[in-house]
């Protein structure tokens, strides 16, 4: 048997998947829940300690043979968390989070710093958002100065793990481009705003080098093989955050397909050979993990509305659809706004859950429940329409995330976003696409230089029996119900901004 590893260190969990590459299936897979700091201001926040407890514990409930077949590990952690270390690698700080929103002034006082939003899309190519890396650092320099004057790197969850398991301190340019310090087009540090978040003190000696996505980060060192029971030598491909590597298990490495995700965050991305800056700022301009560019709009808020109002109707996962399926296509006019934990697109780190439309006729359990689920698409709909924009033509939609399991999802899909809807044999992407990016890189290191297409191509299978197209009546009506959400949104961006 020859295997290889994928860790996905995600908000909520850590999930190891371990992949037989030459009969193409999965061998074993564990997962361990993580714990979460939250706070009134918005703070979210992990130890870093957790996600090592995490892996430690998933690989435990893999047997050892099994363990030791392995040839190679890829990680795929979160985006944009705020890892600083000291000299020795020691965690220094709590780690904030990707959707931490407590950083909305630093975001400002950056923003100005460098000259303004504008100015940002044109020589950076990502706005400093709540969301990304950034505004943490200056946070930490603001609220507590001598943890800061004791950082000596700067790094986003994977590259932690990275380091854990090799000792090399790295990053590849896919989940660099979320720090929102990487010039996009360049893929190189942008050192007039690193200059920005600190004048007096050369942070680019804190950010680690950059590698190529199909080079290693490493490789297993002898502790770590003990610890987790793996072998040691092994190499550890670069990595990269979860919707790169998401990107990955879902195929998404060639122009015309996109890659959906409903899970805690909602993302929707797709692969271009060339970087695409959105003017307008909606779509996120980060680098793939693959030699591209990811293209990408995330929500902060996806199945936090469907969870929040399923507990609100004591309802189980079963039920909960079988309340919402009850309700015609648009909810007769029920609307619900997601920002239950402020929001990064649109930008409302004030943002707050909103029930509206509701009058005496369509107040209803079924009604909210079916809001839940659109609204999470809704939200998604603007990254489409910015895609389209820019020139895009998007064939189909490739879901994945624990909304993927619902077919009345799919179908709500389907039918707001006007695609097909395609669904992944291995639903969890991005431990795959970490493990399927680590064999890319084994192969690379064995002299074989094909693509990554040809990796996906061969491993990446759709599930045929759930795909859904879309319902022109449906279509129809969610045009219209879209138009009114969006009418919403727009009349509460001065209180919620």
């Amino acid at each position: 048997m020859k295997t290889v590893a994928g860790i996905d260190t995600g908000t909520q969990s850590t999930k190891v998947l371990i992949y037989d590459y030459e009969q193409q299936r999965i061998v074993a897979q564990a997962s361990a829940a993580h714990e979460l700091i939250s706070r009134t201001d918005g703070t979210r926040e992990q130890e870093a300690s957790w996600w090592i407890r995490a892996i430690g514990s998933c690989f435990e409930q893999i047997p050892q043979e099994i363990r030791t077949s392995i040839e190679a590990v890829g990680v795929s952690g979160q985006q944009h968390g705020f890892v600083p270390v000291d000299a020795q690698g020691e965690v220094l700080y709590p780690v904030k989070l990707w959707c931490d929103t407590s950083t909305a002034a630093e975001c400002t006082e950056l923003t100005e710093a460098f000259g303004g939003s504008d100015a940002l899309l044109e020589r950076v190519g990502n706005l400093v958002l709540p969301g990304y890396t950034a505004s943490k650092i200056l946070w930490l320099k603001h609220q507590h100065p001598e943890v800061y004057d004791r950082m000596a790197k700067i790094l986003l969850p994977h590259d932690y793990i990275n380091w854990y398991l090799t000792g090399a301190y790295t990053m590849e340019p896919g989940d660099a481009s979320g720090t929102a310090l990487l010039s996009i087009e360049e893929r190189t540090w942008n050192t007039e705003l690193i200059t920005a978040l600190d004048p007096q003190r050369d942070l680019l000696a804190c950010l680690p080098r950059l590698i190529d996505s199909r080079e290693p980060a490493g490789r297993v060192t002898d502790r770590a093989a003990a610890e987790f029971g793996i072998p040691a030598g092994i190499p550890v491909s670069s990595g990269g955050g979860d919707n790169m590597m998401g990107a990955i298990g879902t195929g998404t490495v060639a122009p015309g397909v996109l890659t959906m995700s409903l899970g805690t965050s909602g993302t929707i991305y797709g692969y271009s050979e060339t970087p695409v800056i959105d003017p307008n700022g909606a779509l996120a301009a980060f680098c793939s993990s693959t030699g591209g560019w990811l293209p990408l709009l995330c929500t902060m808020n996806c199945t936090v509305a469907s969870e929040l109002t399923r507990a609100l109707l004591s309802a189980d996962l079963g039920s909960f659809d079988a309340q919402a399926e009850r309700a015609a296509a648009g909810s007769q006019g029920v609307i619900m706004l997601p920002f239950f934990n402020g929001e990064r697109t649109p930008n409302f780190p004030h943002g707050k859950g909103c029930i509206v439309g509701m009058d005496a006729t369509n107040m209803k359990e079924e009604n909210i429940a079916r809001a839940a689920m659109e609204s999470a698409i809704f939200g998604l709909k603007t990254g489409l329409d910015a895609f389209i924009a820019l020139g895009y033509r998007p064939k189909e939609v490739r879901l994945i995330g624990g909304g993927a399991n619902s077919p009345l999802w799919r179908q709500i899909a389907a039918d707001i976003l006007d695609l097909p809807v395609v669904i992944p044999q291995i639903t969890e992407a991005a431990a795959f696409g970490a493990a399927l990016q680590a064999l890319w890189c084994m192969k690379g290191l064995s002299g074989d230089q094909e693509p990554i297409s040809t990796t996906t191509d061969e491993h990446v299978v759709l599930d045929s029996a759930k795909g859904c197209s879309p319902s022109r009546e449906a279509v129809s009506t969610y045009q219209r119900t879209y138009a009114v959400y969006s009418s919403y949104v727009e009349a509460l961006t001065g209180l919620f901004s």
